[in-house]
């Protein structure tokens, strides 16, 4: 396994975590009243937007999945298509399963459904940039033993505390503290942000300890 890969990977991870800390205080410059809890829909809608563009960006600069065929125009034109459907239908399953999990059914719809917007742009966006809408290879990385590069290692862990921050975001909602904090989604959101970035820095520090052991296979 090269080092140079591990390091543009690591790279790459701190710059989506950069985004996030920016897309929090960046715009307080421009928008009065801003605030992460104050204006929390609004603070959603950015982290979404910058976290998405910057991945896509990273994902067309590093190439790390690219296939050795050449693609026709229209081939790319359907599976971007493809990626917007899968991408839209990820939100409406999240949004499903919140309100599963207890999330108001009629009240706070638009609060629940950029949460859920957010949960797609932390997990779902990150396959369709290095898998693409590809299903099977989906299945494959999250199954045992199924990475076969450390960016699908790093898909992995940064999916993985990403759900498991919005679950554990969820356990002070319920308690008796009457704070701002508590309000939905904000606590379960914060807790897939935060644990979306603990992954992206977590990825590439267990695959260097690991770099010895780990061995990809093409498949």
């Amino acid at each position: 396994m090269r080092e140079a890969e591990i390091w543009r990977l690591l790279a790459a991870n701190l710059l989506c975590a950069l985004a996030i800390v920016l897309a929090a205080v960046v715009p307080a410059v421009f928008l009065d009243g801003f605030s992460v809890l104050g204006t929390h829909l609004t603070w959603l809608c950015i982290c979404s937007v910058c976290v998405a563009t910057l991945n896509i960006i990273l994902h067309l600069v590093l190439k790390p999945n690219q296939s050795p065929k050449r693609r026709s125009f229209a081939h790319k034109i359907s599976r971007f298509l493809k990626c917007c459907i899968y991408f839209f239908m990820s939100c409406i399953l999240f949004h499903a399963i919140i309100v599963l999990y207890g999330a108001p059914l009629i009240e706070s719809v638009t609060e629940t459904f950029l949460f859920a917007v957010l949960l797609s742009t932390f997990t779902t966006l990150q396959c369709l940039c290095l898998l693409g809408p590809n299903i099977q290879a989906w299945i494959r990385v999250f199954s045992k033993n199924g990475a076969m590069s450390i960016w699908e290692s790093s898909l992995q862990i940064t999916s993985l505390c990403s759900i498991l921050g919005a679950w554990f975001g969820a356990f002070p909602i319920p308690l008796d503290w009457d704070r701002p904090w508590q309000v939905w989604p904000i606590s379960c959101s914060l807790g897939a942000t935060f644990g979306y970035m603990a992954g992206l820095i977590i990825a590439p520090l267990w695959i260097h300890w690991n770099r010895k052991q780990l061995t990809y296979k093409s498949r």
